[in-house]
């Protein structure tokens, strides 16, 4: 009785390969900003370089002052997104920064968080105003938001930052802040804030009280040397918003409010500014 061979094994097919398409990817871009102080003492404008979403115009001003306005030229920041605002006032330098409209974090394609980063740098004798519109966190967005700032020490600084979480009727996102100022090599104000699902308790009335939207607006110059801030409480019922201005040392004064919408939290920073 003769065996029969044993049956080979068939090779098998090579499994197909995935189709060829573009990997997605957040954004990158990075926009600057340079002031410097001319010999009549006008503020120019050497570099104004904006990137992808963020397009910067130079707006009319008077006196020696230089505005620049932040214009979104797209949807931004959206998830997995890397933007960056880099402005240097030079010494001398005088140089206000605004914005056409409030910049909206989204949810995007990509998985992973946003990263807003924005560094500001203020020389010796130079002013800068930075103020933005608010920033409001939609519904599923992830963003982290980082500020720092570096002041030499007769420099002069007027910054705010207002943020709401969360569109009319909907719920905020993953909102995480953090402000960092440096004045004459040394720190003036370092604080960070998370909003939104996973932070603990920031829907308590420890933080926000049930608030929607938050903003501070920090004042930084030789005069409060001379003349510290006074302490000041803003705004009168709780449900309306309220504020508090304090001094810190460095010399700098801060105003901090909540309130229910962005319109009444501007208001109370502007009465305690």
């Amino acid at each position: 009785m003769t065996l029969a061979p044993p049956e080979r094994a068939r090779p098998q097919a090579p499994e197909p390969l995935p189709a060829a398409g573009p990997v997605p990817h957040g954004l990158r871009a990075t926009a600057r900003i340079t002031a410097r102080a001319g010999a009549d003492g006008v503020t120019g404008l050497p570099v104004l370089d904006g990137d992808g979403p963020i397009a910067l115009r130079r707006v009319r001003s008077y006196g020696t002052q230089a505005t620049v306005c932040v214009v979104g030229a797209m949807s931004a920041p959206l998830g997995g997104d890397r933007l960056r605002i880099e402005v240097t006032a030079e010494d001398g330098a005088d140089l206000r920064v605004t914005a056409a409209a409030a910049t909206v974090a989204l949810p995007g394609r990509v998985p992973g968080h946003a990263t807003y980063d924005v560094e500001l740098t203020v020389g010796e004798g130079a002013r800068l105003e930075w103020l933005p519109e608010p920033l409001i966190s939609a519904e599923g967005s992830d963003l982290r938001m980082t500020t720092t700032v570096h002041l030499a020490p007769t420099a002069r600084l007027l910054l705010r930052e207002e943020q709401v979480l969360g569109r009319s009727g909907e719920q905020p996102g993953r909102l995480r802040s953090r402000l960092t100022v440096h004045r004459a090599g040394h720190t003036l104000l370092d604080q960070e804030t998370a909003y939104g699902p996973s932070a603990p308790g920031w829907d308590t009335g420890a933080v926000l009280g049930g608030h929607r939207a938050v903003g501070q607006l920090l004042a930084v110059g030789p005069e409060f040397e001379e003349e510290p801030a006074e302490v000041r409480v803003l705004g009168g019922e709780p449900g309306e918003g309220q504020g508090v201005r304090t001094p810190l040392a460095g010399p700098a004064a801060l105003t901090t409010a909540v309130a229910p919408d962005a319109l009444r939290v501007r208001r109370l920073l502007e009465a305690g500014g």
